[in-house]
């Protein structure tokens, strides 16, 4: 039995789910699935906040009017939950407990599902212990897919997310300890949008003070250095004093560096 008949199997035997759903890769997949094996006994949860770029949650009220699934978006001032304006270590625990339990209120009589992968193991991930306190269902773990496995799957159902760039919430872009403020999350996020205008997919804007550090594709660097006049331009425009291009590159965790965890 192929992995993805195990993860229609496995949303069967719950019988009705709330998809935690952001419009990413994984989201949007175990949506798809959940909803053509279960159809109209799925809806999707859609949180909108400083932390998540307009386009992402537009994507997904898209998706879900496309494909008649029942859609509930809540806004959520996440900046106003206990500790994460601070930024610490564990604010996307401090984030997720709170945004989950939100969930958990939404979901009406159904069980909530989300969609972190085999992949999300790795790397300092303190919101998955907010899931594992909520006993928040993961199908996508439970039947061992992988993020590769995901997109070629998704690929193969036409969804229009199989070779989206992986996202991460805004606040991610910070340095732990900096206080995070609406004008700094969207300077991020006007910051990015300007780079995909310009042409780059797989991409970060990471802050350290004034200072705004790009990562982009090795392959890519060339393009960065051909347009550094606009890029550092655009970015100095949004209240950054100084511009890097980071010769490491896009990676995911980046900002972990130097934690002890």
């Amino acid at each position: 039995m192929t992995k993805l008949e195990n993860l229609k199997n496995y949303l069967c035997g719950l019988g009705s789910v709330a998809v935690a759903f952001s419009g990413g890769v994984d989201s949007t997949f175990l949506l798809k699935v959940a909803h053509d094996v279960l159809g109209d006994k799925v809806l999707a949860l859609t949180a909108t906040s400083v932390f998540i770029p307009r386009k992402e949650i537009e994507a997904a009220e898209k998706f879900c009017a496309e494909n008649n699934i029942r859609q509930i978006i809540f806004e959520a001032d996440v900046l106003k939950i206990d500790g994460v304006k601070e930024n610490p270590a564990d604010r996307c625990y401090l984030c997720k407990r709170a945004l989950f339990e939100n969930f958990l209120r939404l979901a009406e009589d159904k069980i909530l599902v989300e969609g972190s992968n085999m992949d999300d193991a790795g790397d300092y991930r303190p919101g998955m212990r907010a899931l594992t306190e909520l006993k928040i269902k993961s199908p996508l773990r439970e039947v061992g897919l992988y993020k590769s496995e995901i997109r070629e799957l998704s690929k193969k159902m036409n969804l229009p997310t199989w070779n989206k760039p992986s996202m991460a919430c805004l606040a991610s872009r910070f340095v732990y300890g900096e206080t995070l403020t609406a004008e700094k999350l969207s300077a991020v996020e006007a910051a990015e949008e300007f780079l995909r205008s310009a042409g780059f997919n797989q991409l970060r804007v990471r802050i350290h003070g004034k200072i705004a550090r790009i990562e982009v594709l090795p392959e890519d660097f060339d393009k960065v250095i051909k347009l550094h006049e606009e890029i550092s331009s655009r970015l100095k425009s949004l209240n950054f004093d100084y511009v890097t291009l980071d010769l490491q590159g896009y990676r995911v965790g980046s900002m972990n560096l130097g934690l002890k965890i």
